[in-house]
């Protein structure tokens, strides 16, 4: 434990810290999916991936239904780019039926340069990007880019408690469970409690590594199948 003069318990030093940079909207290319800056040209990609009337139960946890219109989507969609506190990517699959098309989203939201810490929130697979190596690899760019590029300390991720699916995918990917908020928010009319996940620059090499054994092309069969699961890497 580390005391100070007057006998306090303070934090370890954090040697030679400065604010880290805010993210760009940059574009971030891996093996099966490439991340892009949002933008309108993108909306009618993600309107056909999204919003389709099977779709309604992607839309559960956002803060609005299923927009039923092109335009609707349009105007959700204009308020991330109008917002400067988020920086939201379209999610491009390189590979499968829509690749080069996009089909998801995510967005660097919290973004605290100063104490290096940011975000992942707002993500939405299209069904046709869930539960594949593409979805999976998106995250790990994004934390990558945070971690690596940018030097950030910290990686959180957020969802409603009842949303099991998120949870579920927080901890394959190796976040920890810090807790619940409860009364957290009010989302499309129902309360909603919120558990908060993190990963920290320290856990980040292990981290890292697990997604990179997973990810591999080698751990998948000529259907794109995977040998080993992501938490047996882990």
């Amino acid at each position: 434990m580390v005391t100070n003069a007057f006998g306090q318990a303070v934090g370890d030093e954090v040697p030679g810290w400065e604010p880290r940079p805010w993210p760009e909207p940059v574009t971030i290319t891996g093996r099966y999916v490439e991340l892009r800056p949002l933008s309108s040209a993108q909306y009618a990609d993600l309107h056909a991936a999204t919003c389709g009337p099977d779709d309604g139960d992607l839309w559960t946890y956002r803060p609005i239904p299923r927009p039923t219109t092109l335009a609707e989507l349009w105007m959700h969609l204009a308020a991330h780019l109008d917002d400067p506190a988020l920086v939201t990517f379209a999610l491009v699959p390189l590979e499968g039926e829509r690749a080069g098309r996009a089909t998801g989203l995510a967005s660097y939201t919290r973004i605290e340069p100063g104490h290096g810490q940011v975000e992942v929130a707002g993500v939405l697979l299209g069904k046709a990007l869930q539960r594949t190596r593409a979805a999976t690899e998106a995250i790990h760019l994004l934390m990558a880019h945070a971690f690596d590029e940018l030097g950030y300390r910290r990686f959180e991720w957020k969802c409603d408690s009842l949303n099991e699916p998120s949870r579920r995918a927080a901890l394959r990917l190796g976040f920890v469970e810090e807790g619940r908020f409860r009364n957290h928010m009010v989302t499309q009319g129902r309360n909603r409690d919120t558990d908060w996940f993190s990963v920290t620059d320290a856990e980040w090499p292990a981290v890292r590594a697990a997604h990179q054994r997973w990810l591999d092309p080698a751990n998948f069969d000529d259907a794109g199948v995977q040998r080993t699961s992501l938490a047996a890497r882990r």
